[in-house]
């Protein structure tokens, strides 16, 4: 056979290419087949066998000796020694066994992943071969170089299929042995196979499982790898096969979790990477709940009769891994309060996380902090498949007082997440950062969210804006010197759309944050607020008639404090006594230049939801065309009220009509 290149015979392989034709890929399967051959009960089959392996093996030397490699000089000078020996008596001084060793020095990985297929084939029973033999062949070979990852697939996958048809003891110590290595080498592709092999780990795979998790280092990796694969939760199906699709892998080692969990033998491993493992579980939870009905059916493949349901198999697990961490008092805690079964529903689930976060708050410190810096770890990287249930477990974990050290995480992690699109996010880190300013021990540490919370303001989300508000509240109450008076221009500026916020609590909270701004602010920045302080007084005037009393108490206060900022005794007095049709006109002929800008501020609330703020408005527009100079100007006004005309109140369209009129007999 010239064409064969000779590279398949080397040790030490060239930087080279063979074509497929010049390719010996067959050197295992021969090598496999013959060596189990020349244990065949036939006699005449053993000496072809031998006769095969004799020329095989000259082969081998003749292609190793064209190269002339210096460490094959020994070797080179036996090979006269094999060619002289007849096959007879080299079966008859050489055990199997033995001729099988010398030519493992001449295999490759895919050599050696092609005769171990083949003996863990010939180890079920009945067998034409020795089942001794091909398990000795199965040790040597998996103690080898690593496999490729295709390779070791296969591997597993015929360790399943046949396992169920091995009874001899010999043959099953090597296989566990063998299960043992390639999990300790490529625990990866060892979990991955297993999982695709059986998604509903049946007993066969349980089997496999407890081999090797009886190994306290493969354990520990497959265990790790098992909790990757949880943790894997594709939004995008790639595909409708169990192999190509992340989310049935998903649940199903989370299926296998639970088993495993289960078992007498639990390894203490699982003990180990708890935090971890119950973090996995808690938002496989999460992810199980959001699965279509159709991807269940392809897990399942027509096997779910008698079998737990994947989301409930999943919260089993949970309440397992409690017991056995000795947390059996948190567990049941959980129970009466429902948590567990508010887990179950997608409608429900976050409540139940909630439940869980608050218990897992009454462990021993040291978990606590344990699963805390995990969380933060899992937060660093944003992933939308589980990232709101992180964030809703870790919300309540920093709430605990415990864990005032670890609060540096959650400071570098929050800004982040105050930015996300997810809906509910923002509010939800916002209430977090509340709790932690209600605290005197932590609430200086959130000055440094300052600048992402007033971010927020500007937000289309009203819940967020009132929460947003409150911290800001909390925050000016600390006594840090400029800090306040820095921020007041640029505060104003977001606080004062905030007035027409279309929830009573946001516009209250944000005329009592205004006027707090208002008197917090010293110095040389005082100058810079007294235009925004300007600018607020039209809105704050027409809200003293808002239909919330609490919003119209809030204006009149902010009002007061306006006028003494602005050292306007008369407002001061005005706003005490509730004079704002005094206010309106006070306001006009204090500075006639900004009647411009009044009257465009007005126009804003024509379009108001409440009719008292439009009727107030269109009073207000009345006002200033009656002390308006130039023709155009008027005009315009005018035109302004033609479409007040069209309200929807009678009040209002009968105001504006009336002012229309009064205003068209007017001439300049």
């Amino acid at each position: 056979m010239p064409q064969v290149c000779s590279c398949f015979a080397q040790t030490i392989v060239l930087r080279h290419q063979c074509s497929k034709s010049h390719q010996f890929a067959i050197l295992g399967l021969l090598v496999g087949h013959l060596i189990l051959c020349c244990t065949c009960k036939h006699e005449r089959t053993r000496h072809e066998a031998a006769v095969a392996l004799h020329h095989l093996h000259t082969f081998i030397l003749q292609q190793r000796s064209r190269q002339r490699w210096p460490h094959d000089r020994g070797q080179l000078e036996h090979q006269e020694v094999w060619q002289v020996r007849q096959p007879q008596q080299l079966l008859q001084t050489s055990s199997a066994r033995e001729i099988f060793l010398k030519f493992t020095k001449y295999l490759r990985p895919s050599d050696r992943a092609d005769i171990i297929l083949l003996a863990i084939k010939n180890m079920r029973d009945p067998s034409t071969y020795s089942i001794r033999v091909a398990a000795h062949m199965v040790d040597v070979l998996v103690l080898g170089p690593a496999f490729q990852p295709g390779q070791v697939l296969k591997i597993v996958r015929a360790i399943y299929t046949n396992l169920p048809s091995i009874r001899t003891l010999v043959a099953i110590n090597s296989l566990d042995r063998a299960l043992r290595v390639l999990a300790d080498k490529h625990p990866s592709e060892v979990v991955a196979g297993l999982l695709q092999c059986s998604p509903t780990c049946t007993y066969v795979a349980v089997t496999m499982w407890t081999v090797m998790l009886f190994e306290p280092q493969a354990a520990k990796k497959v265990l790790q790898e098992l909790i990757n694969v949880m943790m894997n939760q594709s939004l995008h199906k790639t595909s409708a096969s169990t192999k190509d699709n992340p989310r049935i892998l998903s649940l199903a080692a989370a299926r296998t979790i639970s088993k495993i969990l289960l078992q007498s033998s639990c390894p203490r491993d699982a003990e180990a990477i708890f935090p971890r493992l119950f973090l996995a579980l808690l938002f496989q939870v999460s992810f199980t709940t959001e699965l279509a009905p159709k991807e269940v059916q392809i897990f399942w493949k027509g096997h779910q009769q008698g079998l737990i349901a994947p989301i409930r198999s999943v919260v089993r697990a949970m309440t397992v891994l409690l017991c056995r961490m000795g947390l059996e008092s948190h567990m049941l805690a959980i129970e009466a309060q429902g948590g567990w079964d508010m887990l179950l529903s997608a409608q429900t689930h976050l409540m139940g996380v909630r439940i869980v976060a608050r218990e897992m708050m009454k462990t021993p410190r040291s978990l606590r902090s344990t699963i805390f810096r995990h969380l933060a770890e899992l937060l660093y990287v944003e992933n939308p498949s589980w990232e709101m249930v992180a964030m809703v477990f870790f919300v309540e974990m920093v709430g605990c007082i415990g864990l005032s050290e670890e609060l540096d995480c959650a400071l570098a992690i929050f800004p982040t997440y105050l930015q996300s699109q997810c809906l509910g996010m923002p509010t939800l880190v916002l209430r977090a950062i509340l709790r932690l300013t209600e605290r005197p021990d932590t609430v200086w540490k959130t000055l440094a969210l300052l600048p992402y919370v007033m971010e927020r303001l500007q937000a289309d989300d009203s819940d967020g804006s009132a929460v947003a508000l409150s911290v800001l509240d909390n925050m000016l109450q600390l006594p840090a010197g400029k800090l306040p008076s820095l921020i007041a221009p640029a505060l104003a500026d977001k606080l004062q759309p905030l007035f027409d916020n279309h929830l009573d609590t946001v516009r209250e909270q944000s005329i009592h944050l205004f006027q707090s701004v208002m008197r917090l602010v010293v110095g040389a920045e005082k100058k810079k607020m007294k235009k925004k302080v300007w600018s607020s007084l039209l809105p704050l005037l027409l809200h003293l008639h808002d239909q919330n009393k609490s919003v119209a108490k809030a204006s009149q206060e902010a009002l007061r404090s306006a006028g003494l900022f602005l050292k306007w005794r008369q407002l001061v007095h005005m706003a005490a006594t509730g004079q704002a049709w005094r206010i309106s006109e006070c306001l006009l002929a204090k500075k006639r230049s900004r009647a411009m800008a009044y009257l465009h501020q007005s126009l804003h609330y024509l379009h108001s939801s409440q009719e008292p703020l439009r009727w107030e408005a269109v009073r207000f527009i009345g006002l200033v065309g009656r002390c308006v100079r130039e023709q155009w100007y008027l005009e315009y006004i005018r035109h302004v009220l033609k479409g007040a005309m069209k309200d929807t109140s009678p009040l209002v369209s009968s105001l504006a009509t009336q002012t229309f009129l009064i205003l068209g007999r007017r001439r300049l």
